[in-house]
């Protein structure tokens, strides 16, 4: 199996490709949560056919990314609060069994890539985060795959993958709350210090408080939104 984290290959089929497309359309938030999925509307925007279209969705619902409905079709899945919780808390679980394990097992190609990736994160952060949003989360992505990457067990990477991208849609819709209402350099200057360190309980320490930190911040802005949507 390879690693799920690395840099997306290009897809090798088109089912690849629709699949490709719908996830990182749901995890952006331009296919809104809870919206119905129409294979007709999807045929348009991707330009295929409606089997890997319909193909793409099955693996999607797998993910859980889209709920499968019966005869009704399918509808992307809902968020909210008690959601969040619940990814957060999995996200931490198997996040920090990686961390440890990547300490444990990680040699000179490991701190090699935490080094250059964590230079990389903090030539964006030393930067105005609100103009250069979409090269810091790419490079905030390349730092916490970096850090987990020499982990042993590759069903765990790829477990994690789909939790950390269950995650990142929550984050986007507070991502300029979460960048802007706290030190997120320092966090994770904490983490990278420790990881050298090889001192895997305040690398987890440090990491679980920066990912309850982005879900408080997150929860906060999606209980507002969700209040707006119902007055």
């Amino acid at each position: 199996m390879s690693n799920p984290l690395q840099p997306a290959e290009a897809p090798k089929t088109m089912t690849d490709y629709v699949y490709t497309q719908l996830r990182e359309d749901i995890i952006q938030g331009k296919l809104a949560p809870d919206s119905k999925l129409k294979i007709e509307q999807l045929r348009g925007m991707y330009d295929v056919g409606a089997t890997p279209i319909r193909e793409a969705l099955s693996r999607l619902s797998a993910d859980g990314f889209v709920l499968m409905e019966g005869q009704r079709g399918f509808r992307v899945s809902p968020i909210s609060p008690e959601d969040l919780e619940d990814v957060t808390e999995l996200r931490i679980t198997l996040e920090l069994k990686a961390l440890r394990n990547s300490i444990l097992h990680g040699g000179d190609d490991w701190e090699s890539r935490v080094v250059s990736t964590y230079y990389q994160l903090s030539k964006v952060e030393e930067l105005d985060l609100f103009e250069h949003i979409d090269a810091w989360e790419q490079r905030n992505h390349d730092f916490h795959w970096a850090l987990i990457s020499a982990c042993t067990s590759k069903w765990l990477l790829h477990f994690y993958n789909t939790l950390y991208d269950q995650h990142k849609r929550y984050r986007n819709i507070s991502l300029v709350a979460n960048l802007g209402q706290r030190d997120v350099h320092a966090e994770h200057k904490r983490i990278y210090d420790a990881a050298l360190a090889r001192d895997a309980d305040t690398a987890c320490r440090e990491t679980e408080e920066h990912i309850r930190v982005t879900a408080e911040i997150t929860r906060q802005v999606l209980v507002e939104e969700m209040g707006k949507q119902s007055a």
